[in-house]
Parts: C-alpha cells; sequence; structure tokens
C-alpha cells in the first residue's frame, strides 16, 4: 500500500502562509519514494495549489484519508483525529497551559505526535527549524520599528522610511532596502544626538545570526561588550554592533568559583544577571537566546523601571535604549516586561517601565510613541517571510519523510524503528506520553 501524507491547511492566524513541504521537495520525495501527498486547500498558503498539482500532489478540502499529517502550527481541537500520526510544533514541552486540553485531546484519540521543535541531533542541536528566518524578519522589523520611534521624538533618520518584513515582497527586497539606509548613513550621517547607535544581540545561535546579517547589511563597527562603556557621540557615519554570550550575561553567585559554560547550563540556580549593566549604552537590544523559568532573566521590569527613574533623576529626557525586538518571545521571560505576544498586523507596543503598563500594540508611529521602550514581541516572525523560510524548513525536513511515511505505527514504542532524531521528538505513542515526556503528567 502506497503511504500517503496529508499536508495541513494553516489557520491559527490570517498571516500564517508557510508550509512544511514546499512543491519541489514534495515532488522529488513522491518520485523516489512512492509516497503519495495530499494538500489541504488553503486561500492563504505562500504556494498555490497550481504549484502542487505540477508537483504530482492531490489537492482536497479533507485529509481524512492521510494516515499521517503535518502542519506548522497547533492543531484545532475540533480538527484532531483518532489514531493519527502529527507532526507540528505543538508548544507543549514547558508544559503550556493553552495547549494542554490539545494535549490531552491526542491523548483521548490514541494519537502519536511528533514535535519538530525535539528533532534534535547527538549533541542536542535542532535539526529542523526557522530560527534563521525569525531572525531575519525580527531584525528588520526592528530597524522599522526604531525608524518609527526616533519620528515620533521629531528625530528624523533614514530608518524611518522603512517598513516591517510583511510589507516587503520578498527577503531581497527587504535587504536592498536596508542596504540603501546604509548607503545614506555613509553618506549623510545619523543625528548626533542618537551617536552613537548600539545594536547588542543576546545570543549567538541560528537567531541571532539571521538578525546579524540583516544589521550587517549597514556601516557595522563590532566592538565587545567591555567596550561600550568607552563609545563616545559624534560618529554619525557608523552604527556599531555587540554580541553578548553567556559569561557577558552572568556571573557566579559565589566569588570563591568561576564561570564555566557547562556548570551555567546545569545549574543555573549558582548565577546572577549582569545584563542590565550593559543597557545605559544600547539603542536597541535583540533577544535571540532560548530561555526558561531556571535561568536569570536578561531585562527584568524592575531593572527597566531604575533605568527610566535614573534618566529623570539626571533630568535627561530618556533612556538610549529605543527598542527591544524580543525575537525568542517568551511572555515576561527574558524579557520581563514582554507582557504579551503580538501579531505580524500588529508588531510593537511601548511598555511603560514607571507605570508597568503597555500601550496598546500597532503598526505605525503612534503605536511607537510614549515614554518607555518600543517592545517588537512577534510570536511568529518567520511567517513574515513565507516563501523563503518554507524553503529552508523543507530542506532540513525532507529527508525524514521516508522514515515518517513508511514507519509502522502499530508496534509498541520501544519497537520502532525510527531513527533517533524522529524517535526522541515523539511525545505521544498511541495516546500516551513516552518516557521522555511522562513529567508533562503534571501540567495535564
Amino acid at each position: 500500500m502506497t503511504p500517503c501524507i496529508g499536508i495541513r491547511l494553516e489557520d491559527k492566524n490570517i498571516w500564517e502562509a508557510r508550509t512544511p513541504l514546499i512543491p519541489e521537495h514534495l515532488a522529488a520525495l513522491s518520485e523516489a519514494h512512492e509516497i503519495e501527498f495530499v494538500v489541504q486547500e488553503s486561500p492563504i498558503r505562500a504556494f498555490s495549489t497550481a504549484e502542487y498539482l505540477e508537483a504530482n500532489a492531490k489537492v482536497s478540502p479533507s485529509l481524512d484519508d492521510c494516515p499521517v499529517v503535518l502542519a506548522i502550527k497547533e492543531i484545532p481541537i475540533p480538527e484532531l483525529q483518532a489514531e493519527k500520526t502529527y507532526l507540528f510544533f505543538s508548544h507543549t514541552i514547558k508544559g503550556q497551559p493553552a495547549n494542554m486540553p490539545m494535549l490531552r485531546r491526542l491523548m483521548e484519540l490514541g494519537c502519536q505526535l511528533l514535535d519538530y521543535e525535539r528533532m534534535v541531533d547527538e549533541h542536542g542541536k535542532r535539526v529542523v527549524f526557522f530560527g534563521d528566518y525569525a531572525g531575519l524578519a525580527g531584525m528588520i522589523d526592528s530597524l522599522w520599528a526604531l525608524g518609527q520611534r526616533f519620528g515620533a521624538e521629531g528625530i528624523p533618520t533614514p530608518f524611518e522610511r522603512l517598513q516591517p518584513a510583511l510589507a516587503y515582497g520578498d527577503l531581497d527586497a527587504a535587504r536592498q532596502a536596508i542596504s540603501d539606509v546604509g548607503a545614506q548613513i555613509i553618506r549623510e550621517g545619523l543625528p548626533e544626538e542618537i551617536t552613537p547607535l548600539v545594536c547588542g544581540f543576546a545570543g549567538y545561535g541560528n537567531v541571532s545570526r539571521g538578525a546579524q546579517q540583516i544589521f550587517d547589511l549597514l556601516p557595522v563597527i563590532e566592538v565587545s561588550p567591555a567596550e561600550l562603556a568607552q563609545l563616545k557621540p559624534g560618529d554619525a557615519h557608523h552604527v556599531y554592533k555587540v554580541v553578548f554570550k553567556e559569561a557577558d550575561i552572568v556571573e557566579v553567585v559565589d566569588p570563591q568559583t568561576s564561570f564555566t559554560l557547562q556548570d551555567y547550563y546545569e545549574h543555573p540556580e549558582k548565577y546572577r544577571s549582569r545584563f542590565e549593566s550593559y543597557l545605559p549604552f544600547l539603542t536597541v537590544l535583540i533577544n535571540g537566546i532560548f530561555w526558561t523559568p531556571r535561568y536569570p532573566r536578561l531585562v527584568t521590569k524592575a531593572g527597566l523601571r531604575a533605568l527610566f527613574e535614573r534618566a529623570l533623576f539626571e533630568q535627561a529626557a530618556c533612556p538610549r535604549l529605543q527598542v527591544i525586538g524580543d525575537i525568542s518571545c517568551d511572555t515576561e521571560g527574558a524579557i520581563e516586561c514582554t507582557v504579551h505576544a503580538t501579531t505580524p498586523g500588529s508588531p510593537v507596543y511601548v511598555y511603560d517601565p514607571i507605570t508597568c503598563e503597555p500601550q496598546e500594540a500597532g503598526a505605525d508611529a503612534q503605536a511607537c510613541s510614549g515614554r518607555g521602550v518600543v517592545i517588537l514581541a512577534v510570536d511568529n516572525l518567520p511567517c513574515e517571510l513565507p516563501r523563503e523560510s518554507s524553503a529552508h524548513f523543507s530542506s532540513t525536513l525532507a529527508p525524514y519523510i521516508p522514515h515518517i511515511a513508511n514507519a509502522d505505527y502499530t508496534v509498541a514504542f520501544e519497537d520502532t524503528d525510527l531513527p533517533p532524531v524522529l524517535k526522541n521528538a515523539m511525545i505521544l505513542w498511541h495516546g500516551e506520553l513516552t518516557p521522555a515526556y511522562r513529567y508533562l503528567e503534571k501540567h495535564l
């Protein structure tokens, strides 16, 4: 019997136009491995029905006959079907309360659930991801927000003519627009009152690298965290970049011991954050770190309040910090003032550290005005570059599709012959939590 895989439409929001498998890769898999693909009709998917039909896929309003279903985002509970194998970003592995009812329903239906986020190699590195594109889109949006912020304060800059990533036809168009801004900075300079313009990157993984690719289109001078305090106003023809690693972000509580990276990962309770000491020197902060409550925060509400109170005491208009691009977007997580996520349609809001209140989110200068810091907290940034990000994700997922299509889902979990990358990512098997994920019982 020919194995059959369904590609589900995305319906979490109106901006989610991504797909887990693009027509080009689907066609190659169908020909090489004799897999039947059924693509659910979608009015917003970045790849058209015609493109999938040309790739030898069937297009249908329903995936009822597909035992395996691929998606990107969470699937609504009423759409789940018994004994199917689902692959998507479930957002359940931290016990997220919003998705526990979905996980419970998948258990009741006797389903298999594989979470892309848990597909990692022997070193714990993710093998399928959108990380680069979250960083790319997040940096584009952050530079747009910076231009809107300065414009709201009556400071004209070349950044003011930028648009959010969603507004560009493709990534190349966005790159060209930012390169043009860079050329204008070289040619005409920035207003002296905003110099030195410094962007800090917390983290150095896929998200950070994607964001840096965009920022590096500007005339960049890179400095170390230790050099930040030495920067002086006046350089109007460059912007500055600083990348923070773990050793820059935290310090050991016990002065008799020293920092080691592995010890920090294994015993974060022995460390405290020192990141807020850098905030007075940053214009933009891009957060791309993985965070759980075990780890110290980068920016606390109290620390941000102290920064603004100091500016008021010194009779400064406001601190240098204008925008926080929280690409990781953990609500009240590493960036505690990320009090809620935003959408591509309304990507930013201003958080007032004195009142601890966010303004209404929006997509214009009004949403970037007022006392405080502009927070960019879009929780699905890659969807702003849907074709490019889908192509990248699909290329990393495609090698695993033959294993997924031909697996025997009737056997006990311990007897499955799935490769470790897939087996270790399986949260549910026959509706039961697999051994690595039984800790989720307490959240259910």
